[in-house]
């Protein structure tokens, strides 16, 4: 029996700590308790209960007269561990009577059960003013208390006119600019190309078409026209490039007598015979003798070999020239550009303007 009656009073102590520890806990707390008259001082109440407890704290609380509540901060809950949890309520309180208070204690409601925070004292303190010398709150330092007065609106001292003009003026330039430089980028503009040509060297490109000459094997055909003119052409066009005359528009003769003072008279006799028989192939029906074409063929390649020129240029820079109307409409937009570039200046220079402006107003 007397085993028996320990073991009771054993499980009775366990279940009355358990009971003790599942109960919640509840408190105030204020953040300071002296304030000058009209700070603003922090009133916590926390309640550590279980996670599944249904807490509910109180809106509106029963304050003393002269206490006033500025509003409440719900503050992050806080995981105490063995599925209790800590909760709180901030509460902003403030007075403007020095006195000292008792804060009444706040009721939380969790679950079906009202508990009751401790009662918390408050003491409110006033400024120190010095009374005797009324005349320096008063006075032309201070200029004291003052009612209320009627201002009038005017738009030249209070600088609304010129801010009103600024900005009725602003979308117009802006506008002004776009406008501009739309019509800018509505064309195209006229920009001096220069041009690099590549050449190649006179006598390459004749001894490339005396080559393709003979791959063609027209010496040997029977249509010697079209042999002499190909050969010819080559030549003329070798004479107009090394020698800078327009030799395609030349008789033979010609072509002779502009390269008498230049060449050799021994390459000139033969290439006299070369375009003498050419003519007389294309014009008189001549019919060449055996071994001749080829020789006219050598006679061109050592002509060419003999008079060429290595050192001459193989590029040539072009430069057009722009026509009046041009000239005038490159003009024309250097002018607008110019514009556009003042117009920006000035809208940019606008807005700055009113951005200090409202600033200053600000």
């Amino acid at each position: 029996m007397k085993f028996k009656n320990l073991y009771i009073a054993f499980l009775l102590c366990c279940l009355s700590l358990s009971v003790q520890a599942q109960k919640p806990k509840i408190e105030g707390r204020l953040g300071a308790t002296e304030i000058l008259i009209g700070e603003h001082v922090p009133l916590t109440v926390t309640v550590e209960a279980q996670k599944d407890a249904n807490v509910q704290f109180p809106t509106e609380t029963l304050l003393p007269l002269d206490v006033e509540c500025l509003g409440s901060i719900i503050n992050p809950d806080e995981n105490l561990g063995n599925g209790r949890l800590r909760q709180s309520r901030t509460y902003v309180l403030t007075s403007f009577v020095d006195t000292i208070y008792v804060i009444p204690p706040f009721k939380v409601m969790v679950d079906t059960t009202v508990y009751e925070t401790n009662p918390i004292p408050l003491k409110v303190l006033s400024v120190d003013v010095d009374t005797t010398f009324v005349e320096q709150y008063n006075g032309p330092k201070y200029y004291g208390p003052k009612d209320v007065e009627d201002v009038e609106f005017n738009w030249e001292e209070d600088g609304w006119t010129q801010g009103l003009v600024t900005t009725t003026f602003l979308p117009w330039l802006a506008a002004l600019f776009i406008f501009i430089v739309y019509r800018l980028l509505l064309h195209k503009p006229i920009v001096r190309m220069v041009r690099v040509i590549k050449r190649e060297l006179p006598h390459l490109k004749a001894m490339r078409s005396i080559n393709q000459i003979k791959a063609e094997k027209l010496s040997a055909s029977d249509d010697q026209k079209t042999y002499y003119t190909k050969l010819t052409d080559t030549l003329r066009q070798y004479i107009n490039e090394r020698y800078g005359f327009n030799a395609m528009e030349m008789t033979s003769a010609e072509i002779i007598d502009r390269l008498n003072s230049t060449d050799d008279p021994k390459s000139l006799d033969e290439l006299r015979q070369l375009f003498l028989t050419a003519d007389l192939v294309k014009f008189a029906k001549y019919s060449t003798l055996l071994g001749e074409n080829d020789a006219n063929l050598v006679n061109a390649i050592d002509f060419i070999n003999q008079t060429k020129k290595e050192d001459m240029p193989t590029k040539e820079i072009i430069k057009p020239e722009l026509t009046d109307d041009e000239q005038r409409f490159r003009k024309g937009r250097i002018v607008m550009m110019v514009v556009a570039l003042l117009l920006a200046a000035a809208v940019l220079g606008t807005m700055v303007y009113i951005g200090f402006y409202l600033y200053d107003l600000l």
